[in-house]
């Protein structure tokens, strides 16, 4: 994957303590990592980079809207996104970014390139099932809820006789009554 140069933050130059940076995100993004789950999307990150001594500290906020269609009806709708995410830079011997919430960057490092971890705080803000707000509070009128309405199966209503039972079984019971 190609690294995208406006997420590249050359720390060397920046002087110790918190510097802000704003980026904002739509469907362009994500063609570089081939995700097409989104229709449109107006996303805002807001990342607060504290450059100490030995370490940085990043905490990115996202916040903003995607357009997604909803897995029960299909139609679009804009699904509201709010995720934070804090990473923590230290330097070592050799890149390992197995941790989730640890990057390790080779001594002679002098810049970060964060467009994965904002990929990351994003595709993750998004529910696993998507419904749009129209089927949660029966705003929306569509006729594919009609027909699943139609197809859903309906309350059976259960019958108690006991007047009618199997003699087998009361023959069991009747052992159960015996002492």
């Amino acid at each position: 994957m190609i690294q995208l140069k406006e997420y590249t933050i050359p720390f060397v130059g920046l002087k110790q303590g918190l510097h802000q940076f704003e980026y904002q995100i739509d469907n362009t993004f994500f063609e570089h990592f081939e995700y097409d789950e989104f229709n449109e999307s107006a996303v805002t990150i807001d990342l607060e980079f504290t450059k100490k001594t030995t370490f940085l500290e990043l905490q990115f906020k996202a916040t903003g809207t995607v357009n997604v269609n909803c897995d029960l009806t299909n139609e679009p709708f804009d699904l509201p996104i709010e995720n934070e995410f804090f990473l923590v830079v230290k330097f070592g011997e050799e890149y390992n970014n197995e941790n989730e919430e640890l990057l390790i960057i080779p001594f002679g490092e002098y810049e970060v390139n964060v467009q994965q971890y904002i990929y990351e705080l994003i595709v993750l803000a998004i529910p696993s099932k998507r419904v749009h707000p129209g089927v949660e509070n029966g705003t929306l009128k569509s006729d594919l809820l009609e027909r699943l309405e139609e197809l859903s199966p309906k309350e059976k209503t259960i019958v108690n006789n006991d007047e009618e039972t199997d003699p087998r079984w009361d023959k069991l019971k009747n052992l159960l009554n015996d002492k």
